[in-house]
């Protein structure tokens, strides 16, 4: 028994981490151990206290069972860059304001177990580690939530100041603590992402961040959570579960749809999504009359870095690639990926011709700074080039999307014959 314990133990991923990130994750979890014991005997526990962490524990379940399936569509499908939004929060934020630490404690170490134990059956021996950081994240902050409450709420624990709800002074501080727990738990989370996946930039660090905004939802929900618990009958609470299915199935909806909007491989838009925005595009400029550019871009001589490294290098190259045309356009420009190796950009609001092919000449320079380390050997892929063909609506001859896209392919396929790594405009 106790070498089968060990070997579960020893199996976990944690122990294939790199260094930095492993010590990390320890770090965090000691911390929330610490301060979980330090704030465990704020308030004395009640037979009250007991009654209502049983009726919250048996909701939490409840809604946890109602939505486990959701739960695995939604992590299946996250990106690993973008951070995990803990609708859970509403039984533990309603802990925070309605029990005494200790039990505030033990309700968010329940719902973890709980979830855990209902939405990976098949996967507990290796992913313990990353459910045990994100509760210990979570105790981070709600121990910071419990000091900032205890030292500054008329009754605490509890959200009656008048014997009838909560007054002005005790919503502010509960809306400061929130804010903190919720802060704590974002940053601890959001550096281990930074540490265990280094962002190309700080933009990519924070892709998806506003889906965290459903999690102050979450929040707010926990509030009125803990009133219901105190002033009404607990009963009332099987509204908040039916409340908790409908938002996950919201969030579901919300992932899938970016992640059809989003290339796997270069997180770039998809082919249909980038003629869908320009099309927008192409229509607000008639309305207005302003000019839309679209560039068409090629990897010149991409099939032999496939050839020579394999395409799960490939695929390296393409995203360094996609990066860069990123970082070489405005905010309001999409770029897509065409297919394969070919690329499309949308640039709204561009004033001439001759101001679309020096953009596109600067994009040109770029590409053969692009240096691609390969992941198990010492060599780099440097010196890429792109060839660019460029189109401006309107025109006398572009009235679609299609005919744009016709225009500026038709350039392309001059550059690549004309000898590659160059810019051309389509025909006025």
């Amino acid at each position: 028994m106790r070498g089968r314990v060990a070997g579960w133990f020893t199996g976990w991923r944690l122990w294939r981490l790199p260094s930095h990130v492993r010590m990390y994750v320890l770090l965090v979890n000691v911390v929330a151990v610490g301060t979980t014991l330090a704030t465990a005997w704020l308030a004395p526990v009640r037979q009250i206290d007991l009654i209502r962490f049983g009726v919250l524990a048996v909701c939490a379940a409840l809604a946890i069972e109602a939505t486990r399936h959701i739960e695995r569509q939604r992590e299946y499908s996250r990106a690993p860059t973008v951070a995990y939004v803990d609708t859970k929060a509403v039984w533990s934020i309603a802990a925070v304001v309605a029990l005494p630490a200790i039990l505030a404690s033990a309700m968010v170490v329940l719902t973890y177990a709980v979830a855990w134990w209902r939405i990976w059956p098949r996967e507990r021996p290796v992913l313990p580690h990353r459910w045990i950081f994100s509760c210990a994240s979570v105790l981070c902050g709600t121990q910071a939530a419990v000091a900032v409450l205890a030292l500054g709420m008329h009754h605490y624990p509890g959200v009656l100041s008048n014997g009838f709800g909560p007054g002005l002074l005790d919503l502010t501080v509960f809306v400061l603590a929130a804010g903190l727990r919720w802060a704590i738990n974002t940053a601890l989370v959001m550096v281990a992402i930074a540490l265990s996946s280094p962002p190309r930039s700080f933009a990519d660090l924070f892709s998806g961040f506003g889906d965290q905004l459903l999690e102050a939802g979450a929040i707010g929900l926990g509030l009125v959570t803990a009133a219901l618990l105190m002033l009404a009958n607990p009963l009332i609470l099987a509204g908040v579960v039916i409340a908790l299915v409908a938002l996950h199935r919201g969030l579901l909806l919300t992932q899938f749809q970016r992640d059809a909007r989003t290339d796997v491989t270069t997180g770039l838009a998809t082919k249909r999504w980038w003629r869908t925005v320009t099309e927008r595009y192409l229509e607000r400029a008639r309305a207005n009359q302003d000019s839309v550019g679209v560039l068409l871009l090629d990897l010149d001589h991409f099939k032999a870095i496939n050839d020579t490294y394999g395409h799960p290098t490939g695929d390296l190259v393409l995203r360094e690639i996609a990066m860069s045309l990123r970082d070489e356009v405005r905010e309001q420009d999409v770029c897509g990926r065409w297919g394969g190796e070919e690329f499309a950009i949308a640039l709204p609001d561009i004033p001439s011709a001759e101001h679309l092919g020096h953009i596109a000449d600067r994009i040109r320079r770029r590409i053969p700074q692009v240096v691609v380390a390969l992941p198990d050997q010492e060599s780099v892929i440097s010196d890429l080039t792109v060839s660019i063909g460029c189109a401006l609506y309107p025109a006398e001859h572009l009235a679609s999307v299609d005919d744009v896209l016709v225009a500026a392919d038709a350039a392309l396929y001059r550059a690549k014959q004309a000898g590659r790594n160059r810019v051309e405009l389509a025909s006025a």
